[in-house]
C-alpha cells in the first residue's frame, strides 16, 4: 500500500529569506552555466553581451544577464532540432512532453520538457495545491478540453501526486461536466475565472442546479487575473460557495506563484524553485522595496530542456511590504498580477489597464459576468465602447446601471465611455483565455 504523505516542505517554505537568497543564487549559477554550455541560443546571446558562467558570483552580476523576449523564441522555432530550434539543450530524443502558448500575444511558443522537467512542473504544482488546501480527501474535476497548451496538466498530475482522486472531464461539454461534477460529488475544481463563472450560469439558466449547492469546496484559477480581482473573486465565491484561489503561471516559464489558504490578498511567490525581478519600465532598474509595481523578470532554476533564464514576462506586479499569516517566508506579489505592459495602452491621452474595467464591470449587482471593451479611432478622434448585459430581471433597471456604471468608470479610469447593453447571453463566452480587449488602432 503506498503511503500518502503530506505535502508540506518546512525546510524550503519556512527557511528565512538570506537562506532562500544564497539558495536562488547558487541555483542560478548552475542554470545559467547549463544554458550557456548545451544552448547555441543563450550561448549566442551571452557571448554578444560579454558574459559567462564565471561573471556570475553575486545577484549584481544576475542583472547584466541579457533578458530573453517571446519574439526571441518565435523566430528560432521550427529550426533544427525541429521544430524547437536553437534553444534546445537535451537531445531531442529525450523530449518526452510537447507544449505550446496559448497564442493569446501572437504566434505560439513551442515548449519541450524532458521527463525530468515534467517532474518539476508537477514538484510547482503539488506546493500550490497543497497550499490551497487540498488533501488526499478531495475528488478533483478538472473542466478542461486538454490539448497541447499546458492549462491543467500539471495540475492533474500534481493532484495525483498528493494523493486527490481526479476526474478528467476532457471531452464533455458544459452541461455534461456540470452533470458529472453533481453525480461523482466532486470537491474540487480548476479553471479560467471565466470558464468557471460561465459554468455557473449554465448551471443555473440551462439546469436549473444551483452551483452553490453542488459541494464544490475550494477553486483553483489560472489563465487570467480573474481571481486576484476582488469584485472577480467574490462573484466566484459566491456562486459557487467555495474557496476561489489565484495562481499564476505560463508555459515557458512554469507554475511560479501561487495563493494559500490564508487569501493575504496576494500571490508566494516559489522562491526555492523561481528568482523573480521587478524592473521598472522605464529605467530598467530592478525593484527590491514594496510598493513600486513594474514588470516581472523570472528564472525557471531547475528547468533544464528548454531553459527560462531571465525572461521577460511582462506581467506587472508589486512586491508585498507584510509577510504571511500562513507561516511561509516566500514574498508575496501584492495583488496577484495585476496586468502585462502589453495590456496597458493610452486612450485619449490616459493610462487605461483592462483589469479596472473588469473590477468595475464585475463589481456591479444586476450585470452579467460578461462584457467587450472595443477601443477604436476616427481620425483624431478616440473613443472606448463598452458592451455590457443585464441579468435576467434586471430589464428595467437598465438605466440606472448605465449611470453606475458611467460613474464608476469615470471614478476608477479616468475615462467616458460608450455604453451599449446587450441582450442576456448575446455576447461571446470563453473556455479559456477571455478576449475581451479590442483595440482597433493597432488594425488601422
Amino acid at each position: 500500500m503506498i503511503s500518502k504523505q503530506p505535502y508540506w516542505n518546512p525546510v524550503l517554505e519556512t527557511m528565512p529569506q538570506e537562506k532562500l537568497r544564497a539558495l536562488q543564487l547558487k541555483k542560478f549559477k548552475s542554470i545559467f552555466a547549463w544554458a550557456y554550455e548545451n544552448s547555441k541560443f543563450h550561448r549566442s546571446l551571452y557571448d554578444k553581451a560579454g558574459v559567462t558562467p564565471s561573471d556570475i558570483r553575486t545577484f549584481e552580476d544576475i542583472r547584466h544577464v541579457p533578458k530573453v523576449e517571446k519574439s526571441m523564441m518565435r523566430d528560432i522555432q521550427r529550426k533544427d532540432p525541429f521544430p524547437y530550434g536553437d534553444a534546445l539543450c537535451i537531445p531531442l530524443e529525450e523530449v518526452s512532453n510537447f507544449r505550446q502558448t496559448s497564442g493569446t500575444t501572437g504566434q505560439p511558443v513551442y515548449q519541450a520538457d524532458s521527463w525530468q522537467d515534467w517532474e518539476w512542473w508537477a514538484e510547482c504544482w503539488s506546493f500550490i495545491l497543497w497550499a490551497q488546501g487540498y488533501r488526499p480527501s478531495d475528488r478533483v474535476f478538472i473542466p478542461f478540453g486538454y490539448n497541447i497548451f499546458v492549462a491543467f496538466w500539471a495540475g492533474h498530475y500534481a493532484a495525483e501526486k498528493i494523493g486527490c482522486e481526479v476526474v478528467p472531464g476532457g471531452v464533455l461539454d458544459t452541461q455534461a461536466r456540470i452533470l458529472k461534477i453533481q453525480e461523482l460529488r466532486a470537491t474540487a475544481m480548476m479553471g479560467t475565472p471565466t470558464y468557471i463563472l460561465g459554468m455557473a450560469d449554465v448551471a443555473r439558466s440551462k439546469l436549473g442546479i444551483a452551483p452553490e449547492t453542488l459541494g464544490i469546496k475550494r477553486i483553483t484559477c489560472a489563465g487570467e487575473p480573474g481571481a486576484s480581482i476582488p469584485a472577480t473573486k467574490k462573484r466566484l465565491q459566491d456562486a459557487w460557495n467555495a474557496k476561489v484561489f489565484d495562481h499564476a503561471g505560463a508555459t515557458e516559464i512554469g507554475a511560479w506563484s501561487f495563493e494559500c489558504v490564508d487569501q493575504p490578498g496576494g500571490l508566494h511567490v516559489n522562491q526555492a524553485m523561481f528568482l523573480v525581478e521587478i524592473e521598472d519600465v522605464e529605467t530598467g532598474e530592478i525593484i527590491e522595496e514594496p510598493g513600486r509595481r513594474g514588470k516581472m523578470v523570472i528564472t525557471a532554476l531547475d528547468r533544464m530542456a528548454m531553459p527560462c533564464v531571465r525572461f521577460d514576462a511582462k506581467d506587472v506586479i508589486e512586491w508585498d511590504a507584510n509577510p504571511c499569516s500562513c507561516g511561509r517566508t516566500f514574498r508575496l506579489i501584492k495583488g496577484g498580477v495585476v496586468g502585462r505592459v502589453d495590456d496597458i495602452t493610452k486612450v485619449k491621452g490616459v493610462l487605461l489597464s483592462p483589469v479596472a474595467i473588469e473590477e468595475v464591470v464585475r463589481g456591479i449587482k444586476g450585470l452579467s459576468d460578461e462584457y467587450e471593451v472595443v477601443v477604436d479611432k476616427q481620425g483624431d478622434s478616440e473613443s472606448i465602447k463598452l458592451k455590457v448585459e443585464a441579468m435576467p430581471g434586471n430589464e428595467s433597471r437598465v438605466k440606472e446601471l448605465q449611470a453606475e456604471l458611467k460613474d464608476q468608470l469615470r471614478l476608477k479610469t479616468n475615462l467616458g465611455y460608450d455604453i451599449e447593453f446587450h441582450d442576456y447571453g448575446s455576447l461571446p463566452r470563453y473556455e479559456v483565455k477571455a478576449k475581451r480587449f479590442k483595440d482597433l488602432r493597432k488594425k488601422a
